[in-house]
């Protein structure tokens, strides 16, 4: 289960896409889109970064913050944010305590096979630190649309 909303979103420190250490508690003051991704470089991950990627003078007008998480390298996030020239930070949980501290690491399914990964799951942190939206079973395609119409029910 993900965190609901009005819970305070737990502090991390995940590298970035550059390997630098990056802490939630650094945006403080500002709201946040966390969003949970599954893999770089596959169709839908890509289809939701690009989609950020292109709403995001929308998101710098409203001082909003984007963070994307996958369990994936600092390399392949690199790799993965120069191919389609992503503007916001990509960050490595490569042993996913962050998703599991968020609730979004669970069981899939793909082509018949069970396993465990990463549920798609975007939050909306607001500038206090408290999970303001959740976004479960996100549709790439829509889903920064849906994620700018919820920043504009935030305080100013």
């Amino acid at each position: 289960m993900p965190l609901e909303r009005g819970t305070p979103a737990p502090d991390f420190e995940l590298p970035d896409d550059t390997g630098t250490p990056c802490n939630l508690s650094d945006f403080r003051g500002k709201p946040v889109i966390l969003y949970f991704y599954p893999k770089d470089d596959t169709p839908g991950c890509t289809k939701e970064a690009c989609n950020f990627r292109d709403d995001y003078s929308a998101y710098q007008n409203t001082s909003v913050i984007i963070l994307g998480v996958s369990a994936d390298s600092p390399e392949s996030h690199a790799k993965f944010k120069a191919k389609f020239q992503l503007p916001f930070p990509l960050l490595a949980d490569e042993d996913h305590a962050v998703c599991d501290a968020f609730g979004v690491w669970g069981p899939k399914k793909f082509m018949g096979k069970s396993y465990e990964g990463i549920l798609r799951t975007t939050f909306l942190i607001d500038a206090d630190g408290t999970v303001a939206h959740v976004f479960e079973n996100v549709r790439p395609a829509e889903h920064s649309a849906e994620v700018l119409e919820a920043i504009r029910s935030l305080p100013a």
